[in-house]
This record gives structure tokens, sequence and C-alpha cells, in this order.
């Protein structure tokens, strides 16, 4: 019997050291890539001029809630004036909700062209805190190595950096051998009618795009726990959305005789189900890129559990799944948001509704959202009914190695020096997923680095763009101009 317990013994002993070293061979082979030299940024920009360009780019007040309002033609006009070479040296058109879409013409008609661009329209100002910003959300005040105002993050500071660059290479005698794009929304904020009319123009004049560039991502610097380097997530899709109404229904009456199950008892029911059993997740698709080539940054000990899937991705998917940031990546989410009922605190509500909002992952669509929801409600009783005219799926998954990706980050590495480039998934929506239509493939990122601090100043309080910054957007753009 001792025996056996020593080859038992033995043989678990050997399995240990086998397994530790497969776990430590993956390991040191699970580690960055080898980064390409990048070439030298050849143009150079006045960044000082280019703050003063965004300062005034900020006065113009683009509210995307009040479309006619006369900022919008002012603001093209600006553009018209400020960068005259660019008027010069291309083709302009004003499409749908006062959106230009600029051609400059390559000398290499052979190229498939590609498309650079932005939006000017911004999310408004609330009334009621204006004595919190620091300075006048529309005053575009340069101070304290900042520009400062509604969109200078989101997102007048990349279309600024887009054309000083643009400018100075033309002027320069510059010109790309590809066809180059630029687009810049005027209703992105509400929707972006603008740059479908941009994808169906461009349809219509058999145009393909190699690849198409829009926000969607920025430069994380200490954002990610546990990365001290930045992190660059070049997103490949956006999440789709759509948005269910569960509706339950009862005869009503007076609260002093309700039945056992009420309109507001059922609906409350099917709520608890549908949150309390989201979508399947999972390490796959545009997840697992995103993971894989981030997890290859981490301490050694973290990457061992990275670089050992096969055996730890229950493990990882758990601890991923615990926090809303990384969990959204996983998975379609689940957000009750609205409730309504009765009218009165004693009268039984004769229709009960409750509003959830879903934002799609590339894996799942509508359709499959719908009967999950039905599945786990388990209720006749309860009617869906989805908002199928205001959502739409995820866009398509666009290749991490395909020449358009890597010119992207290639121009990063250039101004940011060394990062963590990973390609992810926007979790948002933006005109990219309109332009992805006329484009063979569609990335996201802003060239600009932002920490924790500034988070909460997208579509908040003191917005606004340090000059730094513009000058390494500006020199993003210079870097991927030069490669077209």
């Amino acid at each position: 019997m001792l025996k056996w317990v020593k080859r038992i013994v033995a043989v678990l002993g050997v399995a240990i050291v086998v397994l530790a070293g497969v776990l430590l061979f993956n390991t040191f082979q699970y580690g960055p890539p080898p980064v390409p030299a990048s070439d030298p940024i050849t143009v150079e920009v006045d960044v000082n001029q280019a703050a003063a360009q965004l300062s005034r780019a900020i006065q113009f007040e683009t509210d995307s809630t009040k479309p006619d309002h006369p900022d919008f033609d002012g603001f093209l006009s600006f553009l018209e004036t400020t960068y005259p070479a660019v008027h010069g040296a291309t083709e302009r058109v004003v499409l749908d909700q006062k959106t230009p879409l600029y051609r400059w013409q390559g000398s290499n008609p052979d190229l498939k062209p590609v498309l650079l661009a932005a939006h000017y329209d911004v999310v408004p100002v609330a009334p009621w805190n204006l004595d919190q910003w620091v300075h006048d959300p529309y005053s575009g005040a340069i101070a304290d190595g900042f520009v400062w105002g509604r969109g200078t993050l989101d997102n007048k500071g990349a279309l600024i950096a887009m054309l000083s660059a643009a400018e100075s290479m033309i002027t320069a005698g510059f010109r790309p051998e590809r066809t180059i794009y630029f687009s810049f929304g005027g209703d992105e904020e509400v929707g972006g009618k603008g740059a479908i009319s941009v994808a169906n123009h461009l349809k219509e004049q058999g145009v393909l795009l190699e690849w198409s560039l829009d926000e969607g991502s920025f430069v994380l610097d200490k954002i990610i726990p546990g990365l001290s380097e930045p992190v660059a997530s070049i997103n490949l899709s956006e999440k789709g959305y759509v948005t269910l109404t569960l509706i339950a229904r009862a005869e009503g009456g007076h609260s002093s005789m309700p039945p056992r199950v009420t309109a507001v008892g059922r609906l409350a029911r099917a709520v608890d189900r549908v949150q309390t059993n989201p979508m399947p997740g999972g390490l796959t698709g545009v997840s697992a890129e995103f993971f894989d080539a981030l997890g290859r940054h981490f301490s050694f000990g973290q990457r061992v559990v990275f670089a050992n899937r096969w055996l730890f991705d229950p493990l990882l998917e758990n601890i991923l799944s615990g926090a809303p940031s990384t969990d959204a990546m996983l998975r379609t989410t689940t957000a009750p948001t609205m409730l309504s009922g009765s009218t009165k605190e004693n009268v039984l509500a004769t229709e009960a509704r409750a509003v959830i909002n879903f934002r799609i992952h590339p894996r799942d669509n509508i359709d499959s959202v719908v009967e999950h929801v039905r599945t786990v409600i388990d209720d006749d009783e309860i009617e869906i009914v989805a908002d199928r005219d205001n959502g739409g799926d995820a866009s398509p998954v666009s290749s991490s190695t395909a020449p358009g990706y890597l010119d992207v980050e290639a121009s990063i590495r250039a101004v940011f020096g060394p990062l963590a480039a990973v390609p992810g998934l926007t979790i948002a929506a933006t005109d990219a997923r309109h332009y992805a239509k006329a484009s063979e493939n569609t990335y996201r990122i802003n060239p600009f680095m932002i920490t924790g601090e500034d988070l909460v100043r997208f579509h908040g309080l003191n917005e606004r763009l340090s000059i730094e910054n513009l000058e390494r957007g500006i020199g993003f753009y210079l870097a991927l101009m030069q490669r077209q």
C-alpha cells in the first residue's frame, strides 16, 4: 500500500513539475512583440498658432441640439479662411447636417483612398453649472498650458490637429500617393446623419475606402490598473445599440384590494431576471484580441494567467467580469434605465413599463438580444418591444494586421514613443459605424493622451486639451499622412 502511495505522490510531483514548466515556458514566450522603427516626421507646425486656431474654433457654439444656429455656418467659413492651402488643394462638398467632405487627390489612382474623420458639433453645456467652469465653456481660453472649452477633447481638437498638419504639408509641397478624404460631422452627438450622407456619397461615386479613421479611443495613461506604461487602444469595431421596452398589463383597481401579482410586480420580476442573467460573454473575437495584446505588457506574475488561458480562462473571465469597464469588453451589456407604472400611489397600474438599454457585442445582434430576454424572463404575459428604428448591430470587426492598422499604430508610436498598442472595442457610438459602410476597415482612436482625471471632462465640466497633446495630435496626423 505504501509503495502505491509513493508512486502516486511521485507521479503527482512529476505532473506538477511538468505543469509548472509549461506555464513558465508559455509565459516567457508571451511578451510584447518587437516594434519596427518609425519614419521621422519631416514637416514642422507652429503649435502656438494651432492652439490659437483651436481657441477660435471653440468659440463657435456648435451645440448639437441647435443645428440651425448660425455658428455652424460660421465654423465652416472659419475653416475656409484659416486653412487656405487645404481649401486650395482639395475639392469640398458640404453634405447633410452641414458635414463637409474634402478630397485631396493622390498621385497614384491605383491606390484605394483613405478617410480621416472628426466632428465639430458638441454636446450642450448645462446652464445650471456654468459657475463651476474654470473658464467660460465657449471662451476657448488658453491658460495653464491648456485650451479650455466645450469640444476641445470631443472633438474639435482632433479636427484642428488634422487640418493643421494638412495645411503645413500642402504648404511644404507634399502630395500623397493615396487620395485622402477628410470628413467633419456636423451632428455626431445626435445620430450622425452627416456621416451617413458621406458614406452614401462615397458609395454613389463608386469609392471603397481602404480604411477610415475616426474617434473612439485615446492613449490611456495609468487608467488600466496594473499597467504603468500608456496604452493606445486602436479600436476595430464599436458596439451596437438597442433599447427594449418590457410591458406588463393588468386590470388595475384600488390598491386596498391588490391581486397576488400586480402589473408592477410582474414587471419587477422580469427586470430582475434580465439583470441577473446577462448575455453570455467570453474571451473570443475582438475581446480576445484586446486582452491577448494587453496581457503581454503586465508583470510576469500576471502574464502567467494571460499566457495560459487554456488553464486560467474561467478565472480570467470571472475577474474581468467583476469590473464594469472590463465586463463591457466581454459581452453585450444590460442597463435598465427607466420605469413607469401608476400615476398615483393608491391606484393599481393597468400598465407598467421598463426600458432596458443594451450595447451589443459584435458576437451578438438585435435578434439574439430579444431572444435572450424572452428566454430569461420566461413569462408570456410580458410584451417585449424592440426599438429597431433607433438601434443597430455592432459594426464589422476590422483587421488588426491590415496596412491601415499598421500605419495608425506606427504613427502613434512615432509621436508617443514606447507604449502598449492594442486592438480594442469602442463601447459607445461614434460616426465610425457609418463610415464603416464605405470602408474595408475602420479604426478608432484620438491621438491624445488622457489620464483618469480627464474622463469626467468628456461631456462634463471643464473640458480642456493640453497644448502638448495638441502638438502630439498634429505629429500623429503628419506621420500618418506621410505614410500615404
